[in-house]
């Protein structure tokens, strides 16, 4: 059942994604071709107008083939010949599209909310090294760790988790001011549970918030910045070296932890819940990873676009769109490589156990 529902998931995805694309096109009267949901032969075709609209057999992606997108062509409603900030707003829109399905699945996820956990410290155990003049207070809200913001309750200990050792620039609210802590030492001490077994704590509760309606707006909000955080900061990693390819998940690996998220949920609307959160995630991951400028995602196109531009401004001379799509094709070689070798990481993964 995740399986078919993560695959329902992705195909809307990519489905609104070249939406956005086919929309913006037909409304700067660019000539579509095509537009296709899945990939691999047709199982159905209608030709509408100057469009063939198509469902393929592979429940896999989906395109939207316009005039010209690739290659030189005389047709005066090719992509090529629109103009550049029309051709812009075509290649923008897919994203769009993403973020607008991420900020609304978000929504739908909290509606049915009646509280929400925030981040403002509601209770202290006695003993706790974290309270006291010049430390934290009972009523402060995390605003900042370490030069973070903090949007939910969850950031707190997630944000920790990127520095290694206790010692943290922590930013509160407290009366309505702003409280910067620099250095300040998060140490967790041994506390005694409901069972009256010893574990390490910080030693204090956080809070809980009656979820209005434009509490629960917010707080989808708050969680569409997080996701677009995790994003960035999972790409620094990359960039910097903390992370590399074999901590990255793809399609196989995303099924397995919805399917781990499904079995831990108490009720089939906590896992569907659940599950569209994680929906709503990868909406904003999609939208996000494909504004990066590398050849063949909608970002590559966008620089060669706006390279392209200016070369012509100032040059006079147009540059022949073959040799972009030479390096789009090399390009989207590249992602079908790492994708497969993501892919047979996750397989391994999931064998092994």
């Amino acid at each position: 059942m995740t399986i078919l529902f993560a695959i329902l998931l992705f195909s809307i995805l990519i489905f609104v994604h070249e939406l956005g694309h086919f929309l913006a096109a037909k409304a700067s009267k660019v000539q579509v071709n095509e537009f296709s949901i899945f990939m691999g032969p047709a199982i159905y075709k209608k030709q509408k107008g100057e469009t063939l609209y198509s469902i393929r057999c592979i429940p896999i992606g989906g395109y939207c083939a316009m005039e010209g997108e690739d290659q030189d062509t005389d047709n005066p409603r090719s992509f090529q010949k629109a103009a550049w900030w029309k051709r812009l707003i075509i290649l923008l829109a897919g994203s769009v599209m993403n973020f607008i399905a991420g900020i609304l699945i978000m929504v739908i996820v909290f509606l049915p909310a009646q509280q929400f956990i925030v981040p403002t410290v509601a209770e202290v155990e006695p003993g706790s090294a974290l309270f006291g003049e010049g430390k934290l207070q009972l009523g402060d809200t995390f605003l900042e760790i370490n030069g973070e913001k903090v949007y939910v309750q969850s950031d707190f200990s997630t944000l920790l988790s990127l520095k290694s050792g206790d010692v943290h620039d922590i930013v509160v609210e407290r009366d309505g001011e702003k409280v910067y802590l620099e250095n300040f030492k998060m140490e967790k001490r041994p506390f005694l549970n409901e069972k009256g077994e010893e574990e390490m704590r910080y030693g204090f509760s956080f809070g809980l918030k009656e979820a209005t309606l434009g509490a629960k707006l917010d707080y989808a909000w708050r969680n569409v910045l997080n996701a677009g955080r995790i994003v960035r900061l999972s790409l620094q990693m990359l960039l910097t070296g903390e992370a590399s390819v074999s901590d990255m998940t793809g399609p196989v690996g995303i099924v397995g932890q919805m399917n781990d998220m499904a079995q831990a949920s108490a009720t089939w609307v906590d896992a569907l819940l659940n599950m569209l959160f994680f929906g709503g995630f990868i909406a904003i991951n999609l939208g996000i990873m494909n504004l990066l400028p590398i050849p063949a995602l909608d970002g590559g196109r966008v620089l060669s676009l706006l390279i392209t531009t200016v070369i012509v401004k100032i040059t006079g001379k147009k540059i022949d769109s073959k040799y972009e799509a030479y390096i789009h094709g090399a390009g989207m070689v590249l992602l079908l490589i790492l994708m497969a070798v993501i892919m047979f990481k996750d397989i391994f993964t999931i064998f092994k156990g």
